[in-house]
């Protein structure tokens, strides 16, 4: 592959002094933890390069008496990662997919995305429920979340709880749990426990009946500089199909309703022969007004592909010279016709009505 090539040659020419690629990523562990599992692939694949992993802090790492969806920034955990990108002090960022907003800044583009583990939500417990689901929790028990999507569905689900903000990374949020007493449990992403072996804390897992989970959970996006060819190449072969055909779909329904994370909007995604099929829907910010559909769309991935002149190879944020277009396109098509018909059918104004009231109170 070009990336290899060019890399490599680099490293060689240099004699004993290998290229280093710098790696952006935030300073809490899981994020660092994701950050290393990137890392490794790529020295797998690149055993002639050297990796320096450069971590920082976000304003999402930094502002921890506001809920996300109060702050009104759209970058939270991204902009000061993107700053260091477009300075050229580092080569590339590693991100938890969910943060990366559908519509990039002007030069950047997401240049993989990694195999997803299990996107789905878990309960975390505090220690003496532990034996519990959310359905058997005892009235008005509190439960923590920072995400208006997981509080909207659940408490339509589980109306005798109550929900309530708990931010932090995720060391912060379990000691919150464990020592304070205010929650009974807290729900957070099972692929963030999984990738911090924290597994056995993992009480119950929110299946899509229950929960849908947000755009893009559980995947990782390598973010570079969109004109950066040398980087896309070296980083492109990291791609996961499926993973990226999934992700195009749903932040494509995302990006068409106008979503972020100041509005309940969830998915679910299964790709099964040929065919990628997308769940979506939007709720009101208590969760009593809701709308849901699922569509279906074939998606071809021919043997063999050659990639042919593209103005701008971009989809919903993301370059895949090495995955047909074809197939990008279709899940791209899916996601904007799934966010139609739901837009037909009154999802602007359900969303409309959740801004307002996320802005009031």
């Amino acid at each position: 592959m070009s990336g290899n090539g060019n890399a490599a040659a680099t490293a060689e020419e240099n004699g004993s002094k290998m290229r280093v690629i710098r790696v952006g990523t935030r300073k809490s562990q899981l994020a660092r933890i994701q950050t290393d599992s990137v890392v490794a692939m790529l020295k797998a694949l690149y055993p002639g390069l050297q990796f320096e992993i450069i971590a920082m802090s976000t304003t999402g790492d930094k502002i921890l008496d506001t809920a996300l969806s109060k702050i009104g920034e759209k970058s939270l955990f991204t902009k000061e990662l993107e700053y260091a990108l477009e300075k050229n002090e580092v080569d590339l960022v590693v991100h938890s997919l969910k943060d990366l907003p559908t519509m990039l800044p002007p030069g950047f583009t997401i240049g993989a995305i990694c195999k997803r583990e299990n996107p789905c939500d878990a309960v975390v417990f505090h220690p003496k429920f532990v034996g519990k689901t959310l359905e058997t929790l005892p009235e008005k028990s509190t439960v923590g979340t920072s995400s208006l999507r997981r509080a909207a569905q659940l408490q339509r689900k589980f109306p005798h709880l109550e929900f309530k903000s708990i931010r932090g990374n995720l060391n912060t949020r379990l000691r919150k749990l464990d020592e304070q007493h205010e929650f009974s449990a807290i729900i957070l992403a099972v692929a963030g426990l999984q990738r911090m072996g924290w597994q056995n804390r993992v009480g119950q897992i929110l299946h899509p009946e229950e929960c849908m989970y947000a755009v893009g959970q559980g995947a990782l996006g390598v973010e570079v500089r969109a004109k950066d060819q040398d980087i896309l190449d070296l980083v492109g072969v990291l791609h996961d199909p499926e993973t990226l055909l999934r992700c195009i779909a749903e932040r494509a329904f995302l990006r068409h309703l106008e979503g972020g994370c100041s509005v309940p909007v969830a998915v679910h995604t299964v790709m099964k022969d040929g065919q990628l099929y997308l769940t979506g829907g939007v709720w009101s910010l208590d969760g009593s007004d809701s709308m849901q559909e699922t569509m279906q769309a074939t998606i071809h991935v021919p043997a063999q592909y050659e990639d042919g002149p593209e103005d701008d190879p971009q989809l919903v944020g993301i370059t895949a010279r090495n995955i047909p277009r074809g197939a990008q396109l279709a899940a791209e098509n899916l996601g904007i016709s799934l966010a139609n018909l739901l837009l037909n059918k009154g999802a602007k104004n359900i969303l409309d009505v959740a801004r307002q009231l996320n802005d009031v109170h």
